[in-house]
């Protein structure tokens, strides 16, 4: 046999038979590559929606590398910009504002700062309202003024308004009256020192004033406009019908209701 006829005959016996074989279809077909297309399609729409929501709120919200819209994080801590609000409370341990601008604190109501211990316990507050400033505790400051053309007023509602100084304390108003007014009693004292009253005059209103009988006639019938001031021994001061000597001691009888 020849080498044509040995490849010849090795083929022939290769070749599978028409009439035996089986043909199996191989991939999707029908209803189920119509499906896989859908969800295929599906799932590249939902791709590109969520990228495009994602650069819509990274545009919104400002985000950048150095933090999110007014709010920058730097290498001393957060720096905000802008109006801000907060519903939560805010916890930091230090707030300023830039050097060539005030710090401004707003709110609809009062603005409240509290200042606690270790222990939670408060021991200082500060509350600005509508009517002014309420301090819970006592206030240490160098500096207290108005704002121009308004007038500046420190009150205690319920207790006693106490002011100390160890070196002393200047009250004075420059173009207008000082004004001490009270229900009950205004009382200076000095220790050691003494309490001087400089002016041009000195007036002293609402004295009760001593009866004093004279002997001469013509005095009942002129109006008394000369009156003496007398000093009782507790310190009260009363006035008296001036006479040609002193007439404290006749009308003593105010210095036994003192």
């Amino acid at each position: 046999m020849t080498r044509e006829q040995y490849i010849l005959a090795t083929q022939q016996n290769n070749l599978p038979r028409a009439e035996n074989a089986q043909l199996y279809p191989v991939g999707i077909y029908g209803w189920r590559k119509r499906c896989l297309y859908f969800f295929v399609l599906l799932l590249l729409v939902t791709m590109i929606v969520n990228l495009a929501v994602t650069i819509w709120i990274l545009k919104v919200m400002n985000f950048t590398v150095d933090g999110m819209g007014n709010l920058r994080v730097t290498k001393k801590g957060i720096r905000l910009e802008g109006i801000s609000e907060f519903l939560l409370p805010l916890y930091v341990k230090e707030i300023h504002s830039r050097k060539d601008s005030p710090l401004v604190l707003q709110s609809d109501r009062n603005v409240t700062v509290n200042a606690r211990n270790h222990m939670g316990q408060l021991t200082g507050q500060l509350t600005v309202g509508t009517e002014g400033a309420v301090f819970g505790h006592s206030v240490e400051t160098p500096h207290i003024r108005a704002e121009p053309s308004q007038d500046l007023r420190l009150e205690s509602p319920t207790r006693s308004l106490i002011m100390e100084a160890p070196r002393g304390i200047q009250v004075s108003a420059a173009a207008g009256d000082f004004k001490a007014a009270c229900r009950k009693e205004l009382l200076l004292q000095s220790t050691e020192g003494e309490i001087f009253l400089n002016a041009d005059t000195i007036r002293l209103g609402n004295l009760p004033t001593g009866s004093f009988s004279s002997s001469s006639p013509s005095s009942s019938h002129s109006r008394q406009t000369v009156y003496e001031l007398c000093v009782c021994p507790s310190g009260k001061l009363y006035l008296s019908p001036a006479g040609a000597g002193s007439t404290c001691q006749s009308s003593s009888s105010i210095c036994l209701w003192s």
